[in-house]
């Protein structure tokens, strides 16, 4: 489903937040520094882990990143100041960056994102 809303968009109107590639690049390595433990193992992950970074890094040369900028940060503090609830740190700045440029946030997350006031919001997973 995520797939086909993707194709049915322009490239140009898609983005993904500097937050987001925060997140998934942290992610891949801390998959290759827990394979870094199993260095002899036949079936290692380590393999594995550094074509998922690989192909990560592919990805986001082919899409827009939204910048964590001034607009951005100062709509991050006054987040931070109504102090929303169920809402981490992360989620809060790729909110902030979403609301800095009137952009609406695909998610599945609505549990969190839903208490971020003037947050426009989009399930692409669902029909």
């Amino acid at each position: 489903m995520v797939t086909k809303r993707i194709s049915q968009n322009k490239p140009e109107s898609l983005a993904v937040t500097v937050i987001t590639l925060e997140e998934k690049i942290k992610g891949w390595l801390n998959k290759i520094n827990n394979s870094n433990n199993e260095p002899f193992k036949p079936n290692s992950q380590l393999l594995w882990a550094y074509k998922g970074l690989s192909d990560e890094i592919e990805f986001f040369k082919s899409i827009q990143l939204l910048a964590f900028d001034n607009r951005a940060y100062e709509m991050y503090q006054s987040l931070v100041l109504q102090k929303l609830k169920r809402i981490g740190t992360q989620d809060l700045r790729i909110a902030a960056i979403a609301k800095s440029v009137n952009g609406i946030l695909v998610t599945r997350n609505w549990r969190d994102f839903e208490n971020v006031p003037g947050l426009m919001l989009e399930d692409w997973t669902i029909t």
